[in-house]
């Protein structure tokens, strides 16, 4: 089969030994796949929002205000992958996964640190606006852009962070073997920005959603109050119950001792005979 043919159909790679070339994530089939992506983590984040308990659902506005926030992170690191990824020597699709599932373990990691730290000061000095998940009553735009800053902020020192860590000799050793039993670049290319994306996002999207929420700590306490009246109206409908069943076999018992006392005379008399 000739050579061209060959590299056109994606049977092999057509530039230097590289399973997808510079460009394989920015042409037509990258940005359909990218797209593609984006709409099935935003149906993952309302399928969450439907799996809430009814009478602690968030409204669609707070929904909103909490997802948006993630969307805008997720949006800048995911083009700041997919530029970096064509700065490295070699394959940009191996480069953009590395980066990824660093973005979902290190970087997650990075945001639940920034999260709780924002949330505390918020406790500690008053700062309202940067306790992520709270925009008041009614829910004001302001808090909602200040705590947006605040995540992609978040977002840039996460990217920092990983990008440095990137520059690590040992990298070299891992991007050599990551993905080498695929040699179509269109395959490549979907388990890069569709397939492996898909799942780590739906793990990453959810948890991190759960950072991002407001959680009404008087809620919590009433919550915790209501487990421990049931698990002391437990205790005490059993001791009650066993109490029950005591006294009823201290009945059992005290009527057997009446029947008992009332043979003994026959059965003297009987043996006297």
């Amino acid at each position: 089969m000739n050579d061209t043919l060959v590299e056109a159909m994606g049977l092999r790679p057509s530039t230097g030994g590289l399973h997808c070339n510079k460009d394989s994530l920015t042409d037509m089939f990258g940005w359909f796949l990218q797209v593609l992506l984006a709409c099935l983590a935003f149906t993952c984040l309302i399928a969450k929002r439907s799996c809430e308990p009814p009478m602690h659902r968030r409204s669609w506005q707070i929904w909103f205000y909490d997802t948006s926030k993630q969307g805008m992170g997720a949006m800048a690191i995911h083009l700041a992958n997919v530029w970096l990824a064509g700065q490295y020597q070699g394959d940009p699709c191996t480069w953009y996964l590395i980066n990824f599932l660093l973005d979902s373990s290190l970087g997650l990691f990075i945001i639940f640190v920034g999260i709780r730290t924002c949330q505390f000061l918020a406790r500690k000095k008053g700062w309202e606006a940067i306790n992520f998940g709270e925009y008041g009553k009614p829910p004001n735009v302001n808090a909602w852009l200040a705590q947006c800053c605040l995540y992609v902020g978040l977002m840039v020192i996460v990217k920092v962070s990983i990008t440095l860590f990137m520059q690590l000799d040992f990298w070299e050793n891992v991007k050599d073997f990551i993905l080498s039993p695929i040699d179509n670049q269109y395959v490549e290319l979907a388990f890069v920005m569709l397939i492996i994306p898909f799942f780590v996002n739906i793990l990453m999207f959810w948890v991190t959603d759960n950072f991002l929420m407001y959680r009404d700590p008087s809620r919590r306490r009433r919550d915790s109050c209501e487990v421990s009246l049931l698990e002391k109206a437990k205790v005490k409908y059993r001791a009650l119950r066993k109490k029950k069943s005591d006294s009823e076999s201290d009945i059992l018992l005290s009527a057997d001792d009446e029947l008992l006392d009332e043979q003994v005379p026959s059965i003297r008399g009987a043996l006297q005979t």
